[in-house]
């Protein structure tokens, strides 16, 4: 059954700068309860009382949700460093009981070698190495008699730091990875620290991505 309550709380979730704004307490509930209303009175398809509408968004600013997000946009207003790299491949690998001595292999060839990217990510059965362009004959030399499951060319990456609170706050990188999809943006792959992570994604989606997680620390 629909009530102004959940119909409220349906409207907002779907604009993520009001949910925001609400959090930090700066719009006026009366205002924003006259504007809405036609809206929540559509969806209800029966006429809704300013007031109640007022006391929905009341209750929606006062939940632990919007609590959370206020947390969240306070961290990422103090995200780090946005580094982004291009001319990627990820290479897939099986696991299989040859594949640590050849990344160790690999690390090894690869040790004096500058301004190179390297990362890695291991699963129950299979393994992704992303490198640099230019890495791409020395991997497939080290690793020629390992099973390659897929290969990607031509992706980009974007490294953000964050702060080391986010370990404790639930949705942080919900939050990032909504806004990247609301915007097109198809991540291939998260490989994440502690206090950092990396998304790997078509060259053609890296300046999207890069505009929309340095607008995210201006929220």
């Amino acid at each position: 059954m629909k009530t102004i309550s959940s119909e409220v709380s349906a409207y907002i979730k779907t604009k993520p700068f009001l949910s925001i704004a609400l959090s930090q307490d700066i719009i006026n509930l009366t205002s924003l309860a006259r504007q809405i209303q036609p809206e929540i009175e559509k969806s209800l398809r029966k006429p809704a009382k300013s007031g109640a509408i007022v006391m929905a968004l009341k209750r929606i600013s006062d939940t632990q949700e919007f609590i959370t997000t206020h947390r969240i946009v306070r961290v990422l207003k103090n995200m780090g460093d946005i580094t982004v790299r291009s001319s990627l491949v990820d290479y897939c690998f099986k696991i299989s009981e040859t594949l640590l001595p050849a990344q160790a292999n690999f690390l090894n060839q690869i040790e004096t070698s500058k301004n190179v990217f390297f990362t890695t990510s291991r699963g129950v059965g299979e393994c992704n190495i992303i490198v640099s362009q230019e890495l791409s004959s020395t991997i497939e030399s080290v690793f020629i008699n390992e099973v390659c499951l897929e290969k990607t060319h031509d992706l980009s990456a974007i490294s953000i730091k964050l702060p080391t609170e986010n370990v404790t706050i639930p949705g942080i990188y919900y939050f990032i990875f909504q806004r990247l999809s609301w915007e097109g943006v198809n991540i291939n792959e998260v490989i994440s620290t502690s206090n950092e992570f990396t998304i790997l994604m078509d060259e053609d989606s890296v300046n999207i991505a890069f505009q929309v997680i340095k607008d995210l620390k201006n929220l």
